[in-house]
């Protein structure tokens, strides 16, 4: 049977039509071309054709100069450039802390999205007043290493992200599917801008080298003047890109979900294993306690990302059970971190830290247990897919409060 009549004959099938789609690509064209040839009036035939022909007739990823959002990605990568230079001159003076430099990048990041999706003038007033007040408060904060200021400087990132979600949904910050989207947005960003970031440290590697065959030292001033302004720059390109929906970014983070699910998974467990083994206590070894909370938020991270990149369409797969098998594994270690910084303040005191620890701790935990349970009911085909990522998606705010609280009032409560 030629291959172009088992198209014609499952043209009244959707479901296989995709299968035979998905499963050998270039078949499927060659096979449809002459099924389409035969029938160019068929209502589903001209659907796939232009599905199958849109990249080539559409300018949906060859962005114009006279473009609108590629001119105005163009300026706000300058302004970042400049912005990130001008903010390094004053850490390096020690005028300021180095977190200022988020506020180099993530606020030109935020007016991009702002200008992509046209919130409400009260949206964009929020994200206004709450970076400049974030911005105002960090720069009157002193400029010492006490452990208050340097939590301040770790959760404001966190509250920033937050922020920038709010930019990214705008009218739709309830939305559950726009809160996926964000997330699947920043693992595709991640791909996308270490993949541009690789190429240019190379090339920065490679122009230094140059200039040291004539006798020119030229790293302090590269990285002052070139490679910060490019760094600070490229993040503001690669938003761009990833918003204009380019592939190689987008079809390479299902896989990498699926590849580190498991390969967490295996490495926790022989890692929970060689820890009983070596009989550490997390309980007496403070650094151990820190170690076993890096886990514990990578756990997480997997996680969510896992989640995240499923399609609600499918079907229950191995990849679930790996998932509730990554969450039980968290909910364990997170009991064991929860209980050794409870003992932790009732042998030793409260501090910054400790209260930090035990915070997000509790945070993470009450995540991990909604999770779990919808998962749990999602198995026992009791809810929808949907309902584990809503698990996820409506949990996000939470962690924005948390890391807003500790940057605004622990610096005034333990000053």
């Amino acid at each position: 049977m030629d291959s172009h009549n088992v198209v014609l004959e499952n043209i009244g099938n959707p479901h296989e039509l995709e299968r035979m789609y998905r499963k050998d690509p270039k078949a499927f064209k060659k096979s449809f071309l002459h099924a389409w040839e035969q029938h160019p009036d068929s209502p589903v035939l001209n659907v796939w054709y232009e599905r199958l022909h849109f990249r080539e007739t559409a300018n949906t990823i060859r962005p114009s100069l006279f473009q609108k959002g590629f001119l105005l990605m163009g300026l706000l990568a300058i302004l970042a450039g400049i912005s990130t230079r001008i903010i390094f001159h004053f850490v390096e003076q020690e005028a300021i802390a180095p977190i200022n430099l988020a506020f180099g990048i993530i606020p030109f990041i935020a007016a991009y999205f702002v200008y992509n999706n046209r919130p409400k003038r009260n949206i964009i007033y929020t994200l206004a007043a709450l970076f400049i007040i974030s911005g105002v408060y960090l720069n009157m904060l002193p400029l010492n290493e006490k452990d208050s200021i340097i939590l301040a400087y770790l959760h404001l990132p966190i509250f920033l992200w937050v922020l920038l979600g709010l930019a990214f949904t705008g009218n739709d910050y309830s939305k559950g599917n726009r809160r996926i989207d964000y997330i699947k947005f920043n693992l595709e960003y991640g791909i996308l801008y270490a993949s541009m970031a690789v190429s240019g440290m190379v090339l920065a590697a490679l122009t230094m080298q140059l200039f040291s065959f004539v006798g020119l030292d030229i790293e302090d001033f590269y990285f002052s003047n070139i490679v910060l302004f490019g760094a600070a720059a490229l993040a503001i390109v690669a938003t761009y890109l990833v918003s204009m929906n380019l592939n190689l970014a987008k079809n390479i983070t299902p896989y990498i979900a699926k590849i580190f699910s498991p390969l967490v998974l295996i490495t926790l467990l022989v890692y929970l294993v060689t820890v009983i083994w070596l009989g550490k206590n997390p309980f007496l070894d403070r650094n151990f306690l820190i170690a076993f909370n890096g886990i514990l938020l990578g756990v997480l991270a997997v996680t969510i990302f896992s989640i995240t990149e499923r399609d609600t369409d499918e079907k229950k797969h191995i990849s679930d059970y790996i998932n509730v098998a990554l969450i039980a594994l968290a909910l364990i270690i997170d009991s064991v971190a929860l209980s050794a910084i409870v003992f932790r303040l009732s042998s030793y005191g409260i501090t910054p830290n400790r209260l930090a620890v035990l915070g997000v701790n509790v945070l993470i935990w009450a995540n991990l247990i909604w999770i779990m349970l919808s998962y749990m009911r999602f198995l026992q085909n009791k809810s929808e897919l949907t309902a584990v990522q809503d698990s996820v998606t409506k949990y996000l705010p939470v962690y924005g409060l948390w890391a807003a609280f500790v940057t605004f009032t622990f610096p005034i409560i333990f000053n």
